[in-house]
């Protein structure tokens, strides 16, 4: 998620000052940003060669792991904050590390496209899968092995004992969406904390 509306009010999220672990972190994007505004210090966790490499050029703390193998390395209540934007759609044991991120992190922020915006639905009532800003691949070269829907992701933080301190719905401009969000947002966003 790298446009600057979407990016900035990620950020607004997240506490000056804190120690931020991010889940996926792309080219290093965020944490660059929340460096820069915040005062936030912290690690990213990339898997993809080219993205490491750009998150060192940005002067990112960055392992190179796969989450699928989890985040054992890490004591319980290592971060104020853990970051999953645009990753647990990609991850194969999504449930799991929900609970590796509550555990690491004292509050957790997460983002991903919402399968229930209004355009997906016409999309698939008229017998096709969704191509949008947010979903951007066919349905046969996508790399994301799941679909969620903000009304999914409430139920399962719920059924995992996560409290949601806030959650709303962004548009594809970034603008924030808190009515009828499972409708009318294209990002789902959810910041988390232990009960």
């Amino acid at each position: 998620m790298s446009d600057r509306p979407t990016l900035e009010t990620i950020a607004r999220l997240v506490p000056a000052g804190a120690r931020v672990l991010d889940l996926g972190c792309g080219d290093g994007a965020l944490l660059a940003h929340l460096r820069a505004t915040r005062g936030c210090s912290g690690y990213g966790i990339e898997i993809d060669d080219a993205r490491v490499l750009a998150c060192l050029q940005r002067g990112i703390d960055v392992l190179q792991l796969n989450l699928e193998d989890g985040l054992a390395m890490f004591a319980d209540n290592s971060f104020d904050m853990v970051l999953q934007i645009d990753t647990l759609q990609h991850l194969r044991n999504a449930e799991t590390m929900l609970r590796e991120t509550a555990r690491v992190g004292r509050s957790a922020i997460v983002a991903f496209p919402n399968f229930a915006h209004w355009p997906n639905r016409l999309r698939v009532l008229a017998g096709r899968m969704p191509v949008t800003k947010r979903l951007p691949y066919q349905w046969y070269d996508t790399p994301n092995i799941r679909v969620g829907t903000f009304a999914d992701f409430e139920i399962l933080a719920q059924r995992l004992g996560l409290h949601i301190e806030d959650a709303f719905g962004l548009d594809d401009q970034g603008r924030e969406i808190r009515w009828l969000p499972n409708l009318l947002a294209s990002t789902a966003v959810f910041k988390l904390s232990q009960r």
